[in-house]
C-alpha cells in the first residue's frame, strides 16, 4: 500500500512539474518569443519551494508576513507566471496565453505592480540579486523595531533566483559581498548553474568557482547535481532555513530546455520558442497526455491549488498572533501600521529648520542639517552612503549603524558599492515600511543607473542624496565634476531631480523628497559654499515645489534670466546690476524641471512670458534647457569636461561668472 502511494505521490508531481514546463512551452511558442528553455530547467525547483516551503497566501498577495521571492533572472518570468496562476494568485490561464502582448499582465520580463505576486521588476540581470538584499535588510530591521518576546510578528525568508548571467554582472559582487558583512541569514539564494548563456556554453566566458567565491563572501554554499532530485532539494532549502547567521546559496545544477530532444543543453532553448514541431516532440517525450497548447490537467491544478487553502491558514494564524501583538502592544502595533500604509506621521514638518541670510553654506552641509532635524519625526527615514558619509552629510546622529550585530541602526554603511547601494534601496522600497536613501557623488550616479531606471520604472520612492554636483567640487578635476549627468537623469521617465539654489530651497527640497510619491527623487547638492537668499527681499523658498518660480522680477520684464543650484547666485547678481544698469530684468530660480514641466501652461508661461528673451545658466551639460528656449535665446552651460583647479578659477575659465551672464543678456 505504501508503494502505491508513493508512485502515485512521485507521478502527481511530474505531472505538475511538467505542467510548469508545458505552459512555458506554449506561451513563448505563441507569442513567437521568450525564454522558454530556464523554465523547464527549474520547474522542479519551483515545485518543490512553492509546495513545500514558500509561506505565502495567493488570496492576498501582500500579506505582511509572507516569505519574498524575487526571480533575478527575469528572462525566465514564465516560470513565476505559470507557478502563479498554477496556485490561485489573480492570474488566469487567459493571462497566461497573452504572454507578451499589449496591455498584457505578463510582460516579458516580470514587473511588479503589473502581475499579482511579483515582488519586484527584474530583468536587467544582478538587479533582483540586490533587490533580495534589500528586502532582507527591511525584513531584519522591522523584526528588530517590532518583535517583542512572546510576540514574533515579523518572521519571515527572502529568496531569490539568480542565472549564470546575474552572478557575472558585477552589482552580483557588490550585492552578496554587502549581504556576507552583514549576515543575513533569512536570505537564501538559488544560483541556476545550467551552463548556458545566449553565445553558447559558458565555458566561453566564465569559469568562476561560485562556491568559493560566495564561501569567501561568508555565505553558507550548498550543492544540488540533480535539478530533478526533488529530495536534493528539499534537503538543502530545509538546511539553509536553518542557517541563521549567514545568507545561503543553493548551487542547482540544471539543464536548460529539459525534455527537448533536440534543444535541451544548447543556447537555442534560452533565448527563442522551441518551434512548433520541437514541442510537441517534447511533450511527446515528457509523456504529456494532450498536445492541444495550454492543456492543464485537472490534478495538476487541483494539487498546485492546495497553496490557497495553505496560504489562508498560515495567514489566518498570523493574524492571531498580530491580533495578541496589538492587544499587547497597541502602539507598536499603529505605528507598525502606519509605516506599512505608507502614511506620514502627524506634524513631521513642524521638525524643517529655517535658516536666515547669515547662513551661508553648502547645500549638501544645508542637507546634513536637514536630515538631522526631521529624523526624530520620521523613524522610517533609514539609508547611508556608499563610503562617502562625511562628504554627503547623510549620517543621522544617535541613529546607530545597522550591521551584523546591531539590526535597529537606521545609518547604512553601504561601502564602495553604488550598484548594490542602488538595487539594495529599491529592494527596501518593495518591502514597504521605510523611506530609503542612499548619498553618493552625482558623478558616481552613473554607477546607479540601472537600479534608479528601475526605480522610476516601477514608481519607488528611493531618495538619493548627490553631492558635489559640478565643476565647484574643484581640484578633484574633470574625472569627478559631473557634467552630463543632470541631464542623464533628468531624461529618465519618473525621475524627479532637485538642484536647490540655497539652503532654504534645499528644506523645500527635503519636503518635496518626502511626500513624493511614484518614483524616486534626487536631491543635488554642492560641495561649495552658498550665499542664503535674502527672502525679505526675494520670493519666499516655496516656490521650489512648482519647479520654477520667480525669484526676483521687474514691470514688464524684458530678459529672464533662469538657473538652477549655485548658478542662481549668478543670475542675482547679474539681475542687480542689469536693473542699476535700467533694463527691466527677472531672475527665475529653477530647482526641478520636472515639477516645472508638470504646472499648467498658464502658469508656465507666467515664470517665462512667450516672446521675451532667454539666458539659462548651469555649470552642466546644456540639453536639459532645449524645451525652455528659443533659437534667439541663451545658454549658458557645459558641453565639455572640466579641469583641476579651484573652483573659483573654473567658473571663470568657463564663462559662468555674473559679468559672463550681464554680456549674455546685453
Amino acid at each position: 500500500m505504501t508503494e502505491t502511494v508513493t508512485r502515485v505521490g512521485k507521478a502527481l508531481d511530474q505531472l505538475c512539474i511538467n505542467t510548469v514546463r508545458t505552459l512555458a512551452m506554449d506561451a513563448v511558442q505563441q507569442a513567437d518569443s521568450g525564454h522558454p528553455g530556464t523554465a523547464m530547467a527549474l520547474a522542479p525547483l519551483a515545485y518543490v519551494l512553492w509546495q513545500r516551503h514558500l509561506r505565502y497566501n495567493p488570496a492576498n498577495p501582500d500579506w505582511l508576513d509572507r516569505d519574498r521571492f524575487i526571480l533575478s533572472a527575469g528572462h525566465a518570468c514564465m516560470l513565476l507566471y505559470s507557478v502563479l496562476y498554477l496556485t490561485g494568485y489573480d492570474l488566469t490561464l487567459e493571462d497566461i496565453k497573452q504572454f507578451r502582448q499589449w496591455g498584457s499582465r505578463t510582460p516579458g520580463h516580470a514587473e511588479h505592480g503589473v502581475t499579482p505576486g511579483v515582488e519586484a521588476t527584474t530583468g536587467p540581470l544582478g538587479q533582483g540579486t540586490g533587490n533580495a538584499v534589500g528586502m532582507a535588510i527591511a525584513e531584519a530591521q522591522l523584526a528588530a523595531l517590532f518583535n517583542r518576546p512572546g510576540h514574533t510578528i515579523i518572521d519571515h525568508h527572502t529568496y531569490f533566483l539568480a542565472s549564470d548571467g546575474d552572478l557575472m554582472e558585477g552589482i552580483s559582487h557588490e550585492a552578496a559581498s554587502l549581504a556576507g558583512h552583514l549576515k543575513l541569514g533569512k536570505l537564501i539564494g538559488f544560483y541556476d548553474d545550467n551552463r548556458i548563456t545566449i553565445d553558447g556554453s559558458t565555458d566561453l566566458a566564465f569559469s568562476d568557482d561560485t562556491a568559493k567565491r560566495f564561501e569567501a563572501y561568508g555565505w553558507h554554499v550548498q550543492h544540488v547535481a540533480d535539478g530533478n532530485d526533488l529530495n536534493a532539494i528539499d534537503t538543502a532549502i530545509t538546511h539553509a532555513q536553518r542557517v541563521t547567521e549567514r545568507p545561503s546559496l543553493i548551487i542547482v545544477r540544471t539543464h536548460i530546455g529539459w525534455g527537448s530532444p533536440h534543444k535541451q543543453d544548447t543556447a537555442e532553448a534560452h533565448g527563442a520558442p522551441l518551434g512548433v514541431e520541437e514541442v510537441k516532440t517534447t511533450k511527446q517525450a515528457l509523456g504529456w497526455p494532450s498536445l492541444e497548447p495550454f492543456h492543464v490537467p485537472d490534478e495538476a491544478l487541483e494539487q498546485w491549488r492546495t497553496a490557497t487553502g495553505r496560504g489562508t491558514q498560515l495567514e489566518a494564524d498570523w493574524q492571531k498572533r498580530w491580533d495578541g501583538y496589538r492587544a499587547a502592544h497597541p502602539d507598536l502595533a499603529a505605528e507598525l501600521e502606519r509605516r506599512i500604509a505608507g502614511r506620514l506621521p502627524e506634524g513631521w514638518e513642524s521638525a524643517l529648520p529655517l535658516f536666515g541670510p547669515k547662513d551661508a553654506q553648502a547645500t549638501r552641509a544645508a542637507s546634513g542639517k536637514v536630515l538631522n532635524a526631521i529624523a526624530a519625526k520620521l523613524p522610517e527615514l533609514i539609508g547611508g552612503s556608499a563610503d562617502l558619509t562625511g562628504s554627503n552629510n547623510t549620517e543621522m546622529k544617535g541613529g546607530g549603524v545597522f550591521s551584523a550585530a546591531s539590526r535597529a541602526g537606521r545609518n547604512f554603511h553601504f561601502g564602495i558599492r553604488e550598484h548594490a547601494m542602488g538595487a539594495a534601496l529599491n529592494g527596501i522600497a518593495l518591502h514597504r515600511g521605510f523611506i530609503p536613501f542612499g548619498g553618493t557623488f552625482l558623478i558616481f550616479s552613473d554607477y546607479m543607473r540601472p537600479a534608479i531606471r528601475l526605480a522610476a520604472l516601477t514608481q519607488l520612492r528611493p531618495i538619493y542624496v548627490f553631492t558635489h554636483d559640478s565643476i565647484g567640487l574643484g581640484e578633484d578635476g574633470p574625472t569627478h565634476q559631473p557634467i552630463e549627468q543632470l541631464a542623464a537623469l533628468r531624461v529618465i521617465p519618473n525621475m524627479t531631480v532637485i538642484r536647490p539654489a540655497d539652503p532654504t530651497e534645499v528644506v523645500e527640497a527635503w519636503r518635496a523628497a518626502i511626500t513624493h510619491q511614484n518614483g524616486p527623487v534626487a536631491l543635488v547638492l554642492t560641495r561649495q559654499k552658498v550665499a542664503v537668499v535674502d527672502r525679505s527681499k526675494y520670493a519666499p523658498a516655496a516656490g521650489l515645489h512648482k519647479g520654477g518660480y520667480v525669484l526676483a522680477d521687474s514691470p514688464n520684464p524684458d530678459i529672464v534670466l533662469m538657473a538652477t543650484g549655485s548658478e542662481v547666485e549668478l543670475i542675482l547678481g547679474a539681475y542687480e546690476r542689469l536693473k542699476a544698469e535700467g533694463r527691466r530684468p527677472r531672475a527665475v530660480s529653477m530647482p526641478c524641471l520636472e515639477y516645472f514641466a508638470r504646472q499648467p501652461r498658464e502658469y508656465r508661461d507666467s515664470v517665462l512670458p512667450p516672446g521675451v528673451r532667454r539666458v539659462a545658466v548651469e555649470a552642466a551639460a546644456s540639453q536639459s534647457w532645449y524645451r525652455w528656449l528659443h533659437d534667439e535665446d541663451v545658454i549658458m552651460g557645459i558641453d565639455r569636461f572640466g579641469e583641476s583647479a579651484p573652483y573659483q578659477r573654473i567658473y571663470k575659465e568657463f564663462g559662468l561668472t555674473v559679468e559672463d551672464v550681464v554680456k549674455a543678456a546685453s
